[in-house]
């Protein structure tokens, strides 16, 4: 049985080590060992959101997803390096119900769409929120709900809402780097305080490992990820305050593209017959499931 997300220096220095871009086939969507893997049984294509996919990743029988798997327990890797997390099982099972082949692409989180509208990845599985600027770049096929939430050393006090003067570790172009942080520290130095000191890291774990050793004197992410976090620290980390600013998970597919009615076709399958739903509890994440897949939620209001 392999291991999951563990904070440690090897670790660490694992992870650091396989942030380089790589590419994993599944056979199967059935095919994974992990603890808290659904392991689902063999999946039957969804005839009609399969008809729905573009004939050149029809014809090619693949369906290549991007994902930055240092995010766990959403994405992250095995021991061998390959994608894992309810993401992946998602991604894996979503794929069979177009009646592809699922191809996972690893990249840096900020690469991803950028390789989405290039056209070397079919769609980006990998957290992103929906918000109205990514809108401009891609659709977004909306598949779960999380919050920000924060997360301090065991014993320490950290108040989300007055966090001026602090020093708060984050995993780079998330949102919570890109609008969360930014927006708190330019209210704190209108309010004549302290500006928060934002330490930027390429991987969660490593922003996570910055708050445990004392670096930051507290760390912001996505809901599951944070709590997550906290479960496996070994009584290192606490929640600090609650989640706020609940807002939707999206796949990115191209700007305009028929796929993204196909994606959202075979995720509304999934949810209906009960295969989404088994994922999301084998994960403990199903907090954040949805019971009608939506396209770009955020500019729909």
């Amino acid at each position: 049985m392999r291991k999951r997300f563990a904070i440690t220096a090897v670790a660490i220095a694992a992870s650091a080590a396989l942030l380089l871009t790589g590419c994993v086939n599944n056979e199967s969507p059935s095919a994974t060992d992990q603890p808290g893997s659904s392991k689902p049984a063999a999946t039957t294509v969804d005839e009609a959101a399969a008809a729905l996919v573009p004939a050149a990743i029809k014809d090619s029988g693949v369906f290549i997803m991007g994902v930055d798997a240092t995010y766990p327990p959403n994405a992250y890797k095995d021991d061998a390096g390959a994608p894992i997390g309810w993401e992946i099982d998602l991604g894996n099972v979503l794929a069979a119900k177009l009646g592809l082949k699922p191809e996972w692409k690893l990249a840096a989180f900020d690469n991803i769409i950028p390789s989405v509208t290039g056209g070397t990845m079919d769609a980006g599985v990998s957290s992103f929120t929906d918000n109205v600027e990514r809108e401009k770049q891609v659709d977004f096929v909306n598949y779960y709900t999380a919050g920000i939430l924060w997360a301090s050393q065991a014993g320490k006090t950290v108040n989300p809402d007055d966090a001026c003067g602090l020093t708060v570790s984050v995993q780079s172009t998330t949102v919570e780097d890109t609008e969360e942080l930014p927006a708190k520290n330019d209210a704190c130095l209108a309010a004549g305080k302290p500006g928060i000191n934002k330490l930027k890291f390429d991987s969660q774990d490593l922003a996570t490992l910055a708050v445990i050793d004392g670096r930051a004197d507290a760390m912001t992410g996505d809901s599951p990820i944070t709590e997550y976090a906290v479960s496996k620290s070994d009584g290192k980390l606490q929640v600090a305050g609650k989640s706020f600013d609940v807002a939707p998970y999206g796949v990115a597919v191209n700007k305009g593209s028929e796929l993204a009615k196909a994606v959202q076709a075979a995720f509304q399958s999934m949810v209906d017959d009960g295969s989404y739903l088994a994922i999301l509890n084998d994960w403990g994440v199903a907090s954040g499931a949805l019971t009608d897949i939506t396209i770009n939620a955020a500019s729909k209001g």
